[in-house]
Formats: C-alpha cells, sequence, structure tokens
C-alpha cells in the first residue's frame, strides 16, 4: 500500500513542480508594466516558482513513502506530506496568490490544477498515516 501512495506521491509531486510553469501568465507572454516602464512577472509566476519549493520535498516525501517500513518514519513523513499539500493550496490562494483577471490562464489551470493536487497529496499522505497506524512493525 504505501509503495503504491509513495509512487503517487512522487507522480503529483512532479506534476506540482512542472505544471504551473506552462499555466502562468508568464508562459503566455503577459507581464506587468510599471509606472516607471519596467516589466515584471505578474504573481502567478511567483506561485509557480514556489510550488518548485513545494514539489521537491513532496518528491522526497513520495519516495521515502515507497521504501520505508518502520511505522513512525511513514507516520512522520506522511504528517510532513499534508502539511506540504496544504502549503501547495495555500500559494495561489492565500500566501502568493494569482492575477486579479479572471480569464487568465492562471486563474482557469494554474490555481485549480494545484488545488487539485494539493488536495489529492494531503488525501494520499493521510492514507499514509492510516496504513502506518495499521502496519505491525
Amino acid at each position: 500500500m504505501n509503495k503504491v501512495l509513495g509512487v503517487a506521491l512522487v507522480a503529483m509531486a512532479l506534476a506540482i513542480a512542472v505544471v504551473p510553469h506552462f499555466t502562468d501568465c508568464l508562459s503566455q507572454g503577459n507581464l506587468v508594466t510599471l509606472a516607471n516602464g519596467a516589466t515584471q512577472p505578474m504573481k502567478c509566476h511567483w506561485s509557480a516558482q514556489a510550488a518548485i519549493g513545494l514539489g521537491i520535498p513532496l518528491v522526497g516525501v513520495g519516495a521515502i513513502l515507497t521504501v520505508s517500513k518502520r511505522k513512525s518514519t511513514l507516520f512522520g513523513i506522511s504528517i510532513l506530506g499534508v502539511i506540504l499539500g496544504a502549503m501547495v493550496i495555500a500559494v495561489p490562494n492565500a500566501l502568493i496568490g494569482t492575477c486579479g483577471m479572471a480569464a487568465h490562464i492562471c486563474n482557469t489551470a494554474m490555481k485549480p490544477s494545484l488545488n487539485v493536487l494539493g488536495s489529492l497529496a494531503i488525501v494520499g499522505s493521510l492514507g499514509g498515516m492510516v496504513s502506518a497506524t495499521r502496519s505491525k512493525s
């Protein structure tokens, strides 16, 4: 059970780290023009960057779930998975955010995908916690 959860979590983590970079406004060529004429990426670009920082440790969580057999390790790493999944959801919704334009790709594709992938990471990690409490070792 933990091997399946671990592999699934690794796949979700890779999607968390990669998908936002194809669904942020910068990937579509949209930038914010400042009053002085300079341009900079929109908020969604920074949310995509943060997703890399959350996806990488989630890959580690999935890898450890795949190979570890110790009950305490499985339980502890699953708690970390729940926290990282919650952070994936928080980045585009509360911490950094996305663009103000509802029709932009970051609001129609990136935000929903991070919400779904973060939720799946939480559910998978909760499954790891349940599995750890039921295991014999």
